[in-house]
Order: structure tokens, then C-alpha cells, then sequence
């Protein structure tokens, strides 16, 4: 009698899951036949112009816009970079067992290159521009970074995530109040970062373009693009929302970079981010639109990200659409999947198609798109996979298919993810991610407001589930409060928002209190705090 009850239980469960699966697909299939009025690379709308920009970027900008997803493309949009093209999704794996050349080094050098030569092309490619830098003073050049993340104190307490989502079907996420069991220790600042852990992407497009290589130097940035998702893979839990006015930096000279965070508005939620290189400027504010649908969770971000290098070239993008299936049943797994239209300032553009999964998708994370020039001809193709790879090769000619097989001979690898730390935990983070919330000798001097100082983050981190739960709920009161403190006239301190309606641009001096080690005007958001939002603010 047992024996058959689990039988006909096991198959419901089956049947649950085949029908939640269909229904996600039904509803992608009826959003990809909505009209949009997408435009391609060169509308008039988003073409930037050169004369719209001064030497520091602090000109004009186009109209931030929100990202386009998978549910918002047209037939239109679809139709250029899918038909002919869809038959050339593949494995990378599989059609590169040759020797494809490696972007930037000569012709013959083959795909196997060990780790150890890899990181010295890296090594060679900073050193060229690091000449031209003004180095970096907190941190030595040689410092030492962790490689795993501290054991834990307890023994940790699963939560049933079902009972947790059944409540909340339908509602923004960003509102639900979730146990640290579904949170990793890292806040969104921090998360921000991890687009960066590719930066020699830029430092090798900077070359590029300096060099007088114009094609190069936007295929790489394509890469760079593409790179900041590879993280996401097996990483299901949710990063802390921080507190209204809670920063983040991050020195990585050897690297050669700088990176700064805040959140600069609790309503709507806004993080600000911005990061110095090697002969470049990255900066953006961003937001998640974000929806539970039972069975999968849709992450729509709004913002638009800037890259600036030192000669004036400046390219824009937004993110593209994330889901996360299969929450109730089957393996849970994330997939990203849209449009993202890199628009430069100059000569090139680029268009990239995140292929969403499919059912029966044997071959998933496929990412293609083509860079074209300012009349509209495809000058080469990128393709490979987010979390994997991506390769390169010039167009010869406007009609030649992407996937011919002549075509093959010549790609060229232009990025390649970094493995997986050997011991991983449950978080799945990356070895750059686990050194982001870090307490190195060189921090003596951070603000108050840093993420790495915040009690419930870094209980949850050592293991100390209890606690991190504790603390979670009281900053959480605090958090509530965040409304009525910009009511009342708060504004970020570091960041100030150009016009009415536009970005939230870095204004400088957090390096050089930094240095200072003076705080004046940062309160300390993780400490007691008083009912009265005015108060709060300055205990």
C-alpha cells in the first residue's frame, strides 16, 4: 500500500513539473509574438554622437532605457539576428577542437594554453598601460587574497522554500522579507563588482584602440560585456539589499582597478557604481524589476552601463533579462536571455542575442551577435557561450553566413572563464567573489557605511546563522525607514544624479577621504538607531 502511494506520488510530482514547464514555455512563446516598437543599433533615438560628449564624459548622455527582455522583443527585432542564424547555435566544445588563434597573439598559438601562459599574456597586457597609470597607493601590488571562505561556527537550518514562496506568488521581491538561509554573503554593491573581475578585457580594448584597431577593441568590449554573467552560474541565493547610503570599494591594483558603490535610492531601489582602469571609466546605476511566478523568478534590470576609455570612445549598454526556473520542482538553474545592444560613439556597434533555454535545449547559454559599422555593415561575429567562452572572426564579405565552415578556420578566442574555486560551498561564488567581502590589513580606514562592516553579512558568512538572522531583522527596521529619510531630503554623498531624469554620476573625493581616513557627514548605518528617521541618521 505504501509502496504504490509513493509510486503515484512521485508520479504527480513528474506531472507538476512537466506542467510548469509547459506553462513557462506557453508564456514565452506568446511574449516573443508582442509587437514592440524595438529599433536596431543605429535609430536615431539612441545613436550617440561624438559632439554630444566633452573630454570627461560629463556631457549629454542618451536617455537611460529600460532593458530589453525576451518579453519585450518584437518580431522585427528577433527576425535580424535569429532565421539563418538560429541553426548556428552550438557547443564551443564540440567545433573548436583545433587550434583556433588567440585575439591579439599571432596566428598558430593554440586554444590549450596552460593557465600559467594565460596569465602572463594578462600580466604583459597591464604592464603595457600601467606605465601610463598613476599607481595606486592602499594596497601593495603583491598582496595576498583568500581563496575560501571562513568554516563555518554552526551547523546551518534548512528553510522550506516552498512554504516561503506561496505567500509571496505575484509580489516585487525586493519587498519580501527572506530568512539569511536564502541570501550569500555578499551585498548587491558587492555583486556589482563582480561585472569587473574580466578587466583586462578593457585594459587589452584600450591597447587596441590606441593601436589605431577599432574592430578589436569592440570585440572585446562585447567580451567584457558578455563576462559579467558567467558568475552567475550555480549561484541560486540572493545577495543582501543594502541600506539606503551603504557603500562599497574595492582595490585591485594588481588588477589596476578601483571600484566604488552606493545605494543612492531605497524608492525606487538605485545603486550607483564606478570604476577606474587602465585607460578607462566604467560607471552606471542600475535597478531590478523583480517578480515571483510560483515555479521561476524574472530579474528585469533598468539602467544603462557607460564605458569611457581616455581617447574619448564611449559605449553603452544595458543588461539583459535573468530567470531563475524551477524553484519548485527539478533542478533549479539560471538563464539569461534577450537582446543587448552595445551602441559606441564612433565607428562600431554591437548586437548581442542571449538565447534563452529551452526544454529541450541540449546545448544552452548560447550567446551571437555581429558588430557593425556606422553604415550598417557587418564587419565580424562574435559568438560562444556566457559562461564558458567567447570567440571572434572578421567578415570578409557582407554575405558570408556566420557559421560557414570556412569561416571557422579563422575565430579567434577573445575571452575565457576563469574556473571554479576546487572547494566550493553552497554559495558557489567565484574565486574573485570570495575575496570581495575580505577584511584586508590595508582596510584599517573604511567608512562606516562599508558593506564589509555590516554584522548580519558577515555573521551569515562565518557561519554564525543565529545571529545573522538577528541582526538581519533589526537592519530591516532600519531599512523601512529608508522612505522617510529621502522625504526628508537625504541625498547620497557620493553620487549626485545629473538633471531631472538622468544617471547618478561619481563627483569624487571617497579616494581621498579614504587616504584621510576622515568620515565626516558618514553615519554609522549598522549601529543602534533611534525610531525617528532624522535622528537615526546621526547616531
Amino acid at each position: 500500500m505504501l509502496s504504490e502511494f509513493s509510486e503515484i506520488q512521485g508520479h504527480l510530482k513528474v506531472l507538476c513539473e512537466e506542467r510548469s514547464n509547459l506553462l513557462d514555455t506557453i508564456r514565452q512563446l506568446e511574449a516573443a509574438n508582442i509587437e514592440a516598437d524595438a529599433s536596431g543599433i543605429h535609430d536615431g533615438e539612441y545613436q550617440l554622437a561624438k559632439h554630444e560628449y566633452s573630454g570627461l564624459g560629463l556631457g549629454k548622455y542618451s536617455e537611460c532605457s529600460t532593458t530589453e527582455s525576451s518579453d519585450d522583443i518584437g518580431k522585427q527585432e528577433l527576425d535580424e539576428v535569429s532565421d539563418e542564424e538560429d541553426s548556428s547555435y552550438y557547443d564551443t566544445k564540440e567545433c573548436f577542437t583545433e587550434s583556433p588563434t588567440y585575439c591579439g597573439l599571432t596566428k598558430g598559438v593554440t586554444h590549450n594554453v596552460s593557465k600559467t601562459m594565460q596569465a602572463k599574456m594578462h600580466a604583459a597586457n597591464s604592464k603595457d598601460v600601467c606605465s601610463e597609470q598613476k599607481p595606486y597607493d592602499p594596497l601593495p601590488m603583491d598582496i595576498q587574497r583568500r581563496k575560501k571562505l571562513p568554516d563555518p561556527v554552526e551547523k546551518e537550518k534548512a528553510v522550506s522554500l516552498w512554504s516561503m514562496i506561496k505567500d509571496n506568488v505575484g509580489k516585487d521581491l525586493t519587498r519580501v522579507c527572506l530568512p539569511v538561509y536564502f541570501n550569500e554573503p555578499i551585498s548587491s554593491l558587492q555583486k556589482c563588482c563582480e561585472d569587473l573581475e574580466y578587466s583586462y578585457l578593457l585594459d587589452r580594448a584600450y591597447q587596441h584602440g590606441k593601436a589605431g584597431n577599432s574592430l578589436l577593441r569592440m570585440v572585446n568590449v562585447a567580451a567584457f560585456a558578455v563576462s559579467g554573467y558567467a558568475s552567475s552560474e550555480g549561484r541560486h541565493c540572493k545577495p543582501f539589499n543594502p541600506l539606503l547610503g551603504e557603500t562599497y570599494e574595492a582595490d585591485y591594483p594588481e588588477k589596476g582597478i578601483r571600484f566604488f558603490s552606493e545605494k543612492v535610492s531605497h524608492h525606487p531601489t538605485l545603486i550607483a557604481c564606478h570604476c577606474e582602469g587602465r585607460g578607462w571609466k566604467f560607471w552606471g546605476d542600475s535597478n531590478l524589476k523583480a517578480k515571483f511566478w510560483g515555479q521561476s523568478i524574472q530579474l528585469d534590470p533598468v539602467g544603462l552601463l557607460t564605458l569611457e576609455f581616455d581617447d574619448g570612445e564611449i559605449f553603452q549598454w544595458s543588461k539583459v533579462t535573468t530567470s531563475i526556473k524551477n524553484l519548485i520542482l527539478g533542478k533549479v538553474y539560471c538563464d539569461h536571455h534577450g537582446i543587448m545592444h552595445i551602441r559606441g560613439n564612433r565607428q562600431y556597434s554591437c548586437k548581442l542575442k542571449f538565447k534563452g533555454q529551452s526544454l529541450l535545449d541540449r546545448k544552452p547559454h548560447q550567446v551571437h551577435g555581429f558588430v557593425e559599422d556606422v553604415t550598417g555593415k557587418r564587419a565580424a561575429t562574435v559568438f560562444g557561450k556566457w559562461d564558458e567562452s567567447m570567440y571572434y572572426f572578421v567578415v570578409g564579405d557582407g554575405n558570408t553566413k556566420p557559421m560557414d565552415h570556412h569561416s571557422l578556420a579563422d575565430a579567434s578566442l577573445l575571452w575565457e572563464r576563469i574556473k571554479p574555486p576546487q572547494s566550493p560551498t553552497r554559495y558557489n561564488l567565484t574565486s574573485f567573489a570570495i575575496t570581495l567581502n575580505e577584511l584586508t590589513p590595508g582596510l584599517q580606514k573604511l567608512p562606516p557605511t562599508d558593506s564589509r562592516l555590516r554584522p548580519d553579512q558577515r555573521y551569515l558568512e562565518n557561519g554564525e546563522y543565529d545571529k545573522a538572522n538577528a541582526e538581519k531583522l533589526r537592519l530591516e527596521k532600519r531599512q523601512r525607514m529608508s522612505r522617510k529619510l529621502q522625504e526628508n531630503g537625504w541625498k547620497p554623498k557620493w553620487f549626485k544624479k545629473e538633471g531631472e531624469d538622468g544617471p547618478y554620476r561619481y563627483m569624487g573625493g571617497y579616494w581621498e577621504a579614504r587616504g584621510r581616513g576622515q568620515w565626516d557627514g558618514c553615519p554609522n548605518i549598522f549601529g543602534e538607531f533611534s525610531e525617528d528617521p532624522c535622528n537615526s541618521e546621526e547616531s
